[in-house]
């Protein structure tokens, strides 16, 4: 049946019959179908997004129970942590306390005694002074006892040779110069070893003055060092008090942490208690969303039944329109696979290949530039022949569409919410809308949807789609999206 074929001529109106009354009435209840169809699908958009909704809070909710239970375990693991470091600095205390004082006695003999060996080196480096100046006094009177003996053996040569002159008279004389000679050159071998070791003790007892002034010196930096010592074990004492401050502080927490963890307790089960609502009402939601789709699939087999039985509905036009392409584009299919345009094989290809960056992803098929070719003169005229008419475009049966309207064909820039509205081309749409259009067989597919335009923000729509089939094969389908 035509789209005008139960149109009611005006000429016609002043006597209605019972069957165009029932037609009048058919075509209404048709109107109304289509209106709760409208009406069904916006409930089950709403529903859909109360889940997405539900399902976004289950999750942080679940999260939110996590981290209670994350920090009631940490509430404890602090109070276990709380009472060992309480115990380590009680204990450290008593050990600083203990340590410090036997550090500071020790520390108070060692300087007692450091101090008296000070004053004994210093009074061996008194002493090793004097011995210098003895050991002086000795090597000046060894020198002079040398000089004597020098002098002694020039008198004695000089005895010698004048005993010599007086002969047998100064015999006598002569034998005593000889033995004064000999004396004085004892004297003088005596005293030149003496001489020497003198030399060597007054260089021993310089290197052991030095020894002892470096002793001295090691001594008093010891003492420093030994004052500085006093003054850190002060520091360790000090150190101890404030241990025993912390130690007390940790105990004051000691309070507020358990009531910390009682609290955190009743939140964790509070937030258990939230989490099992929120799962219930998932499933409740989960369980509306499939009532809503199964009414909302009543609802359009009740818009077809009426469309089928040929009664004259607002949505009638656009069916045709719809199921007149589709046999267009089925024709022109064909007519290329027949001239070897394309093949059946690139014609069916599903080896979809992403375009690199494209956001939201687009794809392209081995068939995508043939349909760029050849459908934007059928799609762009279906735009002009309905005034509620949206869209046109073909679908394959994977829900791909890879060429649309050129208002819709946009190049995608950088902002993928201006992209999903406006670059809806070589996109797979595999919703429910779009897969039902593109495997429906039947003669035509009428169905309520509510078109995604990016950022939120959703159309209602209906779309009327008829099958597309190629020397036989169902290919997918043509779609018109058109206003509510």
């Amino acid at each position: 049946m035509s789209a005008t074929a139960l149109q009611i001529k005006p000429d016609e109106t002043a006597a209605e019959t019972p069957a165009s009354l029932a037609d009048t009435s058919l075509a209404d209840i048709g109107d109304r179908a289509s209106r709760l169809g409208l009406e069904i699908a916006n409930l089950r958009g709403i529903v859909e997004d109360l889940g997405t909704l539900n399902a976004g809070l289950l999750a942080r909710v679940k999260s939110v129970a996590t981290s209670a239970h994350e920090a009631a375990e940490n509430n404890g693991s602090l109070a276990g942590s709380m009472a060992l470091s309480r115990e380590s600095a009680e204990e450290a205390r008593r050990s600083l306390d203990e340590n410090s004082e036997k550090i500071a006695r020790t520390l108070s003999g060692a300087i007692d005694k450091m101090q008296g060996l000070s004053q004994g080196v210093l009074g061996i480096v008194g002493t090793l002074d004097k011995v210098q100046g003895i050991i002086a006094n000795v090597q000046k009177t060894s020198d002079a006892i040398q000089q004597i003996s020098f002098e002694t053996q020039l008198i004695a040569l000089n005895a010698s040779v004048e005993a010599a002159r007086a002969g047998d008279a100064g015999r006598g004389f002569g034998v005593i110069a000889t033995a004064i000679k000999g004396l004085a050159e004892q004297v003088r071998v005596f005293s030149k070893d003496n001489t020497v070791n003198l030399q060597l003790l007054q260089s021993t007892v310089g290197e052991l003055g030095t020894m002892a002034r470096n002793n001295a010196d090691v001594a008093q930096a010891a003492i420093e060092e030994s004052s500085n010592a006093t003054e850190a074990t002060r520091g360790l004492q000090s150190i101890a008090g404030s241990v025993q401050e912390l130690a007390g502080q940790i105990e004051s927490m000691n309070g507020p942490v358990e009531q910390n963890i009682e609290g955190g307790s009743q939140v964790s089960a509070d937030i258990g208690s939230l989490v099992t609502m929120t799962e219930d009402a998932d499933r409740q939601l989960t369980d509306a969303r499939g009532r809503a789709e199964s009414i909302l699939g009543i609802s359009e087999d009740f818009m077809l039944f009426i469309a089928e039985t040929g009664i004259e509905t607002p949505d009638t036009p656009v069916i045709a329109i719809a199921q007149r392409v589709a046999r267009e584009i089925s024709a022109l299919f064909e007519r290329a696979v027949a001239e070897r345009v394309i093949t059946m094989s690139d014609l069916f290809d599903e080896n979809y290949k992403p375009v690199a960056g494209s956001n939201p992803q687009q794809v392209m098929a081995r068939f995508t530039l043939f349909t760029e070719k050849v459908l934007p003169p059928l799609q762009e005229a279906v735009i002009g022949e309905h005034e509620r008419i949206v869209f046109g475009a073909a679908i394959d049966r994977n829900g791909y569409l890879p060429t649309h309207n050129k208002v819709y064909s946009k190049p995608q820039g950088p902002d993928p919410v201006w992209n999903a509205a406006n670059c809806r081309n070589r996109r797979i749409f595999n919703d429910r809308t779009g897969l039902g259009a593109g495997r429906n067989q039947r003669p035509f597919l009428l169905q309520t949807y509510r078109r995604d335009m990016g950022n939120g923000h959703f159309v209602l729509m209906k779309d009327a789609s008829a099958p597309i089939a190629v020397n036989g094969r169902h290919w997918g389908g043509f779609r018109i999206g058109f206003k509510a």
